[in-house]
């Protein structure tokens, strides 16, 4: 299990200091800020659609290593599905770092995002992990509503 923590450790620092998501997109379809007032961390998430499907997602912003790793691997894991299955993969991951959800099918969907699973025993950093995924679930909300009007 050890070999396990340290390759999402790695994993986590790689995301941290060499994310490829960091940039603006240039043109987008939603811009949303999240700001997690406990350690000053600040994203701006920019979402890029095809129809119902994730196109591209980029960020923006400054914060601990947690968070920015956060938001890099969310991006991997949502670029490419569909606006239903990113909001269920963000809810798993918000079940998950509650500890609501332990069943290991289930988590499989989260692909690398499963590394921040022991977030959860620090609660200091559970707002950290959680910022980007809180950001694009009230991106998603927002395009349902537009979608409804």
């Amino acid at each position: 299990m050890d070999d396990l923590n340290d390759i999402y450790n790695d994993l986590i620092m790689e995301h941290s200091m060499n994310s490829c998501h960091k940039k603006k997109l240039g043109k987008c379809d939603f811009c949303q800020m999240g700001h997690n007032p406990n350690c000053g961390d600040e994203i701006s998430l920019e979402i890029k659609l095809n129809g119902n499907v994730i196109e591209n997602l980029a960020f923006t912003g400054h914060g601990c290593a947690i968070s920015q790793a956060s938001t890099s691997i969310m991006i991997d894991t949502l670029i490419g599905k569909t606006v239903e299955e990113a909001k269920q993969i963000v809810q798993t991951f918000i079940e998950m770092i509650k500890r609501e959800e332990t069943n290991e099918e289930n988590l499989k969907r989260l692909e690398d995002a499963i590394a921040f699973r022991n977030v959860s025993n620090m609660p200091a950093r559970v707002k950290c992990a959680l910022l980007a995924w809180h950001t694009i679930e009230d991106i998603l909300k927002e395009k349902e509503a537009k979608n409804e009007e």
